[in-house]
């Protein structure tokens, strides 16, 4: 139900949860630990930066960190600057807009499941998710996070064998 953009959105954030805030992450840390695109999730984290999810540091010791809580950052926050489950969507069976005046014989149920979605998202904080994955002090970043990022990221691999 999320686009890619979100979940790589919900990903770095969670990386940034787990970090905890020891020093800001660049980009291109971030997404050589996901497995990401740098310039695709340079773009994402900047929307998350303008959606005041992250803050943004340029410079030596820049890149970014969470400018809210894990136990306050809900997954809605993260997600609606990409998806907006609050949208009317376009009908499933039928190639027009859908909408309670004007229902089609899926819209109902489609609207509910939507719903508990959109209502799970806004009820679930950053924390939640990572209460299993034990304390945050606890996480092993993997070697591209421990290079020094002057390094061009192609050459991460390398390092790591």
């Amino acid at each position: 139900m999320l686009s890619a953009t979100a979940e790589h959105a919900v990903r770095a954030v969670l990386l940034l949860a787990r970090h905890n805030g020891a020093k800001a992450l660049s980009a291109d840390a971030i997404a050589a630990e996901l497995g990401a695109p740098r310039n695709y999730l340079a773009k994402t984290l900047n929307a998350l930066a303008k959606a005041g999810v992250v803050h943004s540091a340029r410079g030596a010791a820049g890149g970014f960190t969470l400018a809210i809580s894990p136990e306050k950052l809900t997954l809605a926050r993260i997600i609606n600057p990409f998806d907006d489950h609050a949208r009317t969507p376009a009908c499933l069976l039928r190639n027009r807009p859908c909408d309670s005046q004007n229902a089609c014989a899926v819209h109902g149920r489609w609207n509910a499941i939507v719903g508990h979605a959109a209502a799970r998202f806004e009820q679930t904080t950053i924390a939640e998710l990572l209460m299993d994955a034990g304390p945050a002090g606890a996480y092993t970043p993997a070697a591209a996070m421990t290079v020094d990022m002057a390094v061009p990221v192609h050459q991460v691999a390398m390092l790591r064998a």
